[in-house]
C-alpha cells in the first residue's frame, strides 16, 4: 500500500467492473478510502445489482484499504446528490471524483431512436455533470479537490455512435468550464480518452464491427484486438497521478491513455482564416473557400459509386 493519498476520500462512479474498478483499486492502493458507485447494469444501461459494487468493496478490504458502496444511479440528480453525500456520511469529507460511469446504445444516426440517444446523453454528460455538481460544493467549500472526467477518442468522431460521441465530446467542453469555475477554489479538473480493453469495448457486437471493418477474423481478429486494447489496468496509474499533489497544477486538459502511452491534447485553434470587411456574399464564398479555407481537406467518408 502506498500513501500518496492516504487521508484522502475518492468516489468513483461506475466503479463494479473494468476501468472503473481498476481506478478504484488503484486509489485504495494509494491510501485512499473509497466510495464504489455502481447500479449494477448491463452494458446498455438496462437492469441493477449490488454485486459488482459489493466485491469492488470485499477486493479493496482484503488488500487492506478501506471503501463503501453505493447503488445510485448518476442519470438522477437527486441520485448524484446521495453519491457525494456517501463520501461524507462514511468517510467525513471529500477529495476526489472520478467521472466513470458510462453504458453504450450504438446505432447508425438513421436507425437511432430517441431513447437510445436521451440514455446514453444521461449517463455520460449529465451523470458527469450531476455528480461534479455536488462534489463541487464540497470542493468550493474546503478549497480543494480533484475531478478526473472520462472522455474517449469517439467523441472526434465514431461511424454509428452519435449519442456517445456527443457525450464524450460534451464532456470535454464539460472539463474545460469546471477547470475555470473551480480552479480559483483550489480544484483541478482535467479528462481522459483511454484505450482499454473493457466490456464496452470488447463487447461481441463491437468485436463483430471491428472484424468486418478491417476483413480480420478468429485468431487474427482475436490478436488485433488484444494489442489494440491495453488492460484497464494500464490507464488507472495516470489517473491516480492527476490526484496528486504533484499534479496540482494541471487543469483543464485532455489526455489519450493508451497502455504505456500518454499524450496531452492541443487546444482547438483556427488554422485558416479569410477576411474582407463586410459581409461575404455567396458567389464571393463559392469563388474563394474551395481555394483558401478549403483547399487540401479530404473528406472522411466520401459518398460511394
Amino acid at each position: 500500500m502506498g500513501e500518496r493519498l492516504k487521508g484522502k476520500v475518492a468516489v468513483v462512479t461506475g466503479a463494479g467492473r473494468g476501468l472503473g474498478r481498476s481506478h478504484a483499486l488503484a486509489l485504495a492502493a494509494e491510501g485512499a478510502k473509497v466510495v464504489i458507485n455502481d447500479l449494477g447494469g448491463a452494458l446498455d444501461g438496462t437492469g441493477a445489482a449490488k454485486t459488482p459494487a459489493d466485491e469492488v468493496v470485499a477486493e479493496i478490504k482484503k488488500m487492506g484499504g478501506d471503501a463503501v458502496a453505493n447503488y445510485e444511479s448518476v442519470v438522477s440528480f437527486e441520485g448524484a446528490e446521495k453519491i457525494i453525500k456517501c463520501a461524507i456520511d462514511n468517510f467525513g469529507r471529500l477529495d476526489i471524483l472520478i467521472n466513470n460511469a458510462g453504458v453504450l446504445r450504438d446505432r447508425m444516426v438513421f436507425n437511432m431512436t430517441e431513447e437510445e440517444w436521451d440514455t446514453v446523453l444521461k449517463v455520460h454528460l449529465f451523470g458527469h455533470f450531476n455528480c461534479a455538481k455536488h462534489a463541487c460544493v464540497v470542493f468550493r467549500q474546503q478549497r480543494s479537490g480533484r475531478i478526473v472526467n472520462t472522455s474517449s477518442a469517439a467523441g472526434l468522431g465514431n461511424m454509428g455512435q452519435a449519442n456517445y460521441s456527443a457525450a464524450k465530446e460534451g464532456i470535454v467542453g464539460l472539463t474545460r468550464t469546471l477547470a475555470r469555475d473551480m480552479g480559483r477554489y483550489g480544484v483541478t479538473c482535467n479528462a481522459i480518452r483511454p484505450i482499454a480493453g473493457t466490456r464496452m469495448t470488447l463487447s461481441p457486437e463491437l468485436k463483430a464491427a471491428w472484424g468486418k471493418s478491417l476483413g480480420l477474423s478468429g485468431p487474427d481478429l482475436d490478436k488485433y484486438m488484444s494489442d489494440m486494447f491495453s488492460p484497464p489496468e494500464c490507464i488507472s496509474p495516470f489517473v491516480v497521478f492527476l490526484c496528486t499533489d504533484e499534479a496540482a497544477n494541471i487543469n483543464g486538459c485532455t489526455f489519450a491513455v493508451i497502455g504505456g502511452e500518454i499524450d496531452l491534447y492541443s487546444e482547438p485553434a483556427y488554422t485558416r482564416s479569410i477576411y474582407k470587411k463586410g459581409m461575404w456574399t455567396i458567389d464571393e464564398l463559392c469563388e474563394l473557400v474551395p481555394r483558401s479555407l478549403a483547399a487540401g481537406l479530404v473528406n472522411p467518408a466520401p459518398p460511394k459509386a
